[in-house]
């Protein structure tokens, strides 16, 4: 990467964490393209010679692609929750600590309704930035229902780790990512346990 291009990273990186924090402590909807290119010290046209739109600031991610690498890296053989487990934490290891703070913070804004809904009509961090990533590790297609399963069990992996964190249960994603996966390596004890009776489960949740 020669000097030009190193320059347009930091420049795009300082006008998504300057983004996030605003989105972060005044809202998405109360954030506007000049609030950012205010607090980045930049003009309201450098802004869109990086970003198209606002809501590409949130979709910007300096993760995908180092794990699109470290997956085609990963040797033959290993088997593929461990290879994605993997990957998964250490493309977040490989970024600076900035860099990461700036992922945790775009996990964390993806929670809030109307950010949410942004991310649904723009089909991001949904089950295509998985399957893609999947079916080139095992020689499948994309639609392959068990690259779809798997997939969507990684989708789910997410949403388990957001759930215990909005629960106050942990605060980092990375990590409670890491341990809801860690915990699919050896099954899920549950799903063989026999349906109780419901005044049972009642009596438990009371």
């Amino acid at each position: 990467m020669n000097l030009r291009e190193r320059k347009k990273e930091r420049t795009r990186a300082e006008l998504q964490r300057h983004a996030l924090r605003l989105f972060r402590d005044q809202g998405y909807a109360e954030t506007t393209v000049d609030d950012i290119a205010a607090a980045a010290e930049v003009s309201r046209s450098t802004f869109f010679r990086y970003f198209g739109t606002k809501e590409d600031v949130l979709l910007f991610d300096n993760v995908d692609p180092v794990m699109f690498r470290m997956m085609a890296e990963v040797p033959e053989g290993v088997p593929l929750l461990e290879a994605v487990r993997g990957v998964l934490r250490d493309s977040f290891a490989a970024l600076d600590d900035e860099a990461r703070d700036i992922e945790e913070v775009r996990m964390e804004l993806a929670r809030t309704p109307a950010v949410a809904a942004i991310l649904r009509e723009r089909n991001a961090f949904g089950i295509e930035q998985y399957t893609g990533m999947i079916a080139s590790a095992t020689g499948r297609e994309a639609d392959d229902p068990d690259v779809l399963l798997f997939s969507a069990i990684l989708m789910g992996a997410r949403h388990a780790a957001r759930a215990r964190i909005d629960a106050g249960h942990a605060k980092s994603h990375v990590e409670e990512l890491d341990a809801m996966l860690e915990r699919l390596t050896g099954g899920v004890p549950l799903a063989a346990e026999p349906v109780r009776a419901q005044d049972q489960v009642l009596s438990r949740s009371s």
